[in-house]
């Protein structure tokens, strides 16, 4: 049994606009590009890299590398643990 082939083609008729391909420039660790020094004791650089709600943001908000975002994790934790960065936001 054939299938109605009128509905396979109705946007077919239409032009469809297509917008360039818009190439993204590459996220540079800040860290790897800036030679930057990563430490526990640094709280506004760690501020940066902490949510308004308290939480450690994930790669792609801080585009950092994977071996760096694993040394920020590391260090806020240790800056929670000293009491400089704070477990929860009010």
């Amino acid at each position: 049994m054939r299938r109605n082939s009128s509905s396979n083609r109705s946007g077919n008729n239409r032009q469809q606009k297509r917008r360039p391909m818009r190439k993204r420039r590459k996220r540079v660790c800040l860290f790897c590009a800036g030679k930057r020094v990563l430490d526990f004791k640094d709280v506004s650089l760690l501020r940066k890299f902490v949510t308004d709600r308290g939480k450690i943001g994930s790669r792609r908000q801080t585009s950092c590398c994977a071996y760096h975002q694993r040394q920020v994790a590391s260090a806020i934790k240790r800056a929670r643990q000293m009491g400089l960065v704070p477990f929860m936001v009010d």
